[in-house]
C-alpha cells in the first residue's frame, strides 16, 4: 500500500461513522504516531454513515490518485426492503408510504434486477451531497426546498439477487396498526448526516439481499427506489456494504479499531510517513 507516491490506507468503515470521521481518525493517529504537523489527506469516494465497508484514505502525494481511484469499479452488497419507501431511500428517515407486494414473485425479482444492468441515466437521491444551485441537495431537502436533480449517466455491470425472504402479511398488518404513517419531517437545524437510523424496517415486509457491481457515480439508494417502482411497488435500502473499489477489497482493509495498533512508526512499510 505504500511507496514514493504516498500512502493509500484501506479501512473498513463501520456503520454510524461518516467518511469524514474515518479520515479524521487516521489523520490524528498519524500526527501522534509520526510526529507530523501538516500533510495532505483525503478519501476516494464517500460512504454514507449508515453504510459500512471499504474506504480508501489517501495520504501525502497519494492524494493525487483520488480521482483515478474514484473512477474504479465499485462492488456493493446489501439488503432491500420491498413494499415501502422512505424520503431518502434508506433508513435515515422513517417510512413514508407502503405498497402492495402480494403480486411479486421470485421470478419477477430476478428479472427486474436484470433489467437494471447496462448503461443508464439515474437520478441521485434528493437526500444526497449533490449540489443544486450551489447548495447540497440534502440540506435543501431538509429545509423544505423543492429539489430538482438532473439524471446522471452511470453503468451497472451486474445486479444479482442473492437471497429472498418472503414477507408475513399478518405481521405487517400488526406493524401497520401500531405504526401509523405520519409526517417524517426533521428539524432543519440538523445539518449533518445522521449517525444512526431514524427509521425502522416494518415487520413482515419481504426483503432481498443483493450484490451490485457498478460505475462511479452510482447511487445504490436510487437503485433501490427504481427497483421497487419497476415491481409496481416500493423499496428502500436497509443495509449497504462496499466490498471493492478497483483492485482494493474490504477483506484486506484495516478495521477502524486497528488503526492505532497496526499503523506504527516501527513498521518498515510506513517508514515513508516520517518524510511527509
Amino acid at each position: 500500500m505504500s511507496g514514493k507516491a504516498g500512502l493509500i490506507i484501506a479501512v473498513d468503515k463501520p456503520v454510524g461513522w461518516s467518511s469524514f470521521q474515518a479520515v479524521n481518525k487516521v489523520k490524528w493517529h498519524l500526527k501522534r504516531e509520526f510526529g507530523l504537523k501538516k500533510f495532505k489527506i483525503g478519501h476516494a469516494g464517500t460512504l454514507d454513515p449508515l453504510a459500512s465497508g471499504l474506504l480508501l484514505i489517501c495520504v501525502g502525494s497519494a492524494t493525487k490518485q483520488i480521482e483515478g481511484l474514484q473512477a474504479g469499479i465499485k462492488e456493493y452488497t446489501g439488503t432491500l426492503v420491498l413494499g415501502a419507501t422512505t424520503p431518502c431511500y434508506d433508513l435515515e428517515r422513517a417510512v413514508d408510504a407502503v405498497y402492495p407486494t402480494a403480486h411479486i414473485t421470485d421470478a419477477m425479482l430476478m428479472a427486474a434486477a436484470q433489467q437494471f444492468t447496462g448503461p443508464q441515466e439515474q437520478v441521485p437521491p434528493t437526500f444526497s451531497a449533490v449540489k443544486v444551485d450551489g447548495k447540497r441537495a440534502y440540506v435543501a431537502a431538509r429545509d423544505g426546498d423543492d429539489v430538482q436533480i438532473s439524471a446522471k449517466h452511470i453503468e451497472i455491470y451486474d445486479f444479482a439477487i442473492t437471497a429472498i425472504r418472503h414477507g408475513d402479511t399478518t405481521l405487517f398488518a400488526q406493524w401497520s396498526e401500531a405504526n401509523p404513517l405520519s409526517d417524517s419531517a426533521v428539524d432543519s437545524s440538523q445539518r449533518e448526516l445522521y449517525r444512526e437510523p431514524q427509521g425502522r424496517v416494518p415487520e413482515g415486509l419481504p426483503q432481498v439481499d443483493f450484490r451490485v457491481t457498478c460505475s462511479k457515480g452510482t447511487y445504490i439508494r436510487s437503485l433501490a427506489r427504481d427497483y421497487g417502482a419497476s415491481l409496481d411497488s416500493g423499496a428502500f435500502l436497509s443495509a449497504l456494504r462496499r466490498e471493492r473499489i478497483g483492485d482494493y477489497r474490504v477483506d484486506d482493509a484495516l478495521p477502524i479499531a486497528g488503526i492505532e495498533t497496526q499503523i506504527r512508526a516501527t513498521e518498515p512499510k510506513y517508514e515513508m510517513l516520517k518524510q511527509l
